[in-house]
């Protein structure tokens, strides 16, 4: 399983806990560490699914505004746990994290539905997330554009580093070879 992934899925997990249990926000940090300990003890996200689930609490609000808006046939609160988390970090994975293109995050989101959700659950995000997608196209496209300059400028990055690397060991085997 992925990194990533997990990470989904254990954020997903906590924040089913912290909805199933009363939305006690000052929870939701005690869940997601026994979730880790209980599922997943040697695995480290590097903080990926803390700040996930924190991130969709944070924005909740404008969140839970979209689900009401582009499922209107299915009040807030008759959407299933599962499916509403799936849908709130579809959501602010889409809207918010700049480092998620907003087709990761739908297809991330569908995947989570597959897995934990019932036998419409990716079928129902699918078609919310879509309806997201198709009406704020503009703005996710401007969005992931700017990813993929920042992934292309890492990118570059990356490769100058290097060849500055290995142009210094070549230059350290140079000294070392004429010392000798």
């Amino acid at each position: 399983m992925a990194n990533r992934y997990l990470s989904r899925t254990l954020a997903l997990q906590a924040l089913y806990q912290w909805d199933f249990n009363g939305r006690q926000d000052d929870q939701l940090g005690e869940m997601l560490d026994y979730n880790f300990q209980e599922f997943a003890p040697d695995f480290d996200d590097e903080g990926f699914a803390r700040q996930l689930a924190q991130k969709v609490l944070s924005h909740r609000d404008k969140i839970d505004e979209y689900i009401v808006k582009y499922a209107p046939e299915w009040p807030l609160e008759q959407i299933t746990y599962i499916d509403r988390n799936i849908l709130r970090i579809g959501i602010y994975e889409m809207l918010y994290d700049p480092d998620i293109p907003a087709r990761v995050a739908i297809n991330e989101s569908i995947e989570l539905g597959k897995a934990y959700g019932g036998l419409s659950s990716s079928k129902f995000v699918n078609g919310v997330l879509g309806s997201i997608f198709k009406d704020l196209g503009d703005e996710l496209s401007e969005k992931e554009a700017r990813l993929q300059k920042v992934q292309e400028e890492k990118k570059r990055l990356k490769e100058v580093a290097a060849a500055e690397a290995l142009a210094e060991a070549e230059k350290n085997k140079q000294e070392d070879s004429d010392k000798s």
